[in-house]
């Protein structure tokens, strides 16, 4: 049945953390929308230690779709949401994020405003403090990552939905059809940001922050990260994306990724890694 909205995440050893995401967009957020919503889970470690709890959880008390996924251990497996979604609209979140009040309400505003958007929707990080926000992010390199926090404090009290350059992807949110895709050769964790909202204004839309869908991320992890999360992986990521793009090898910023990547892993890795991915255009 078509539904009006899809909220999915995907989720890899994090059972608190989609629990009480979940949960509160069922106690907070639904009692305030008159629309057709599913969620999708898709758990991308089914047989860890997690797998049966958020399969359990999922199906008998949330009555949404559990999808295991195993083809590879990687952020961009949230390509399957969007796959599995019988929404019109999708919304993206981390398995350890909580929405605004109001905040999906308003989302659903902006697409009955705006019902054949092409647009890559955002909306603001909250900080844990709850007072302090970043609206986007500023396409700088920073510590092997393409895009550090900013805030647009004139834009954000102006009220209204704005263009930005890019931004973190703990929450997005798009017309399902018009998902433009992670490349499927990603692997890993990391490297999405700037590369997919690249990727939709080439398809015509904007990258826009809504100031009031802010979202707060659960960053703290004192047991440790439960993904795996290499550094190469990440790096592969940029150059497979970018290549994807910028169908040049020599584009200034092909070379920026290499460059930034050589003060962290030695340069005859980062030349293997480079060239292995360029590979993948020639055939």
């Amino acid at each position: 049945m078509k539904k009006t909205l899809t909220i999915g995440m995907a989720t890899y050893d994090d059972f608190d953390g989609l629990f009480f995401s979940i949960q509160s967009i069922r106690m907070f957020h639904l009692n305030k929308i008159n629309k057709e919503v599913e969620f999708v889970v898709i758990d991308n470690n089914p047989d860890g230690k997690h797998g049966g709890a958020v399969k359990d959880f999922v199906q008998n008390w949330v009555k949404g779709k559990y999808i295991p996924y195993e083809g590879k251990k990687s952020t961009s497996v949230r390509n399957e949401i969007f796959k599995n979604a019988s929404g019109e609209y999708t919304i993206c979140i981390d398995s350890h994020v909580l929405i605004e009040q109001d905040g999906i309400k308003n989302l659903l505003d902006y697409y009955e405003k705006n019902p054949n958007s092409k647009d890559l929707i955002s909306g603001p990080l909250w900080y844990d403090d709850l007072k302090s926000y970043s609206t986007h992010f500023d396409p700088v390199w920073r510590d092997s990552m393409y895009g550090i926090w900013a805030t647009d404090k004139q834009k954000y009290q102006d009220g209204q939905p704005f263009e930005i350059p890019m931004m973190g992807l703990g929450l997005f949110s798009c017309k399902t059809s018009e998902w433009k895709g992670f490349n499927e050769k990603f692997k890993g964790f990391g490297g999405e940001e700037g590369y997919i909202h690249e990727k939709f204004r080439i398809g015509g839309g904007k990258c826009v922050c809504i100031p009031n869908l802010k979202w707060n991320h659960r960053f703290a992890r004192p047991c440790g990260a439960s993904y795996p999360n290499f550094l190469e992986d990440r790096l592969w990521n940029y150059f497979i994306g970018w290549l994807e793009i910028l169908k040049n090898p020599n584009h200034s910023f092909i070379q920026s990724i290499r460059h930034e990547f050589e003060k962290n892993i030695p340069r005859g890795m980062v030349n293997n890694i480079f060239y292995k991915a360029v590979s993948q255009f020639d055939k």
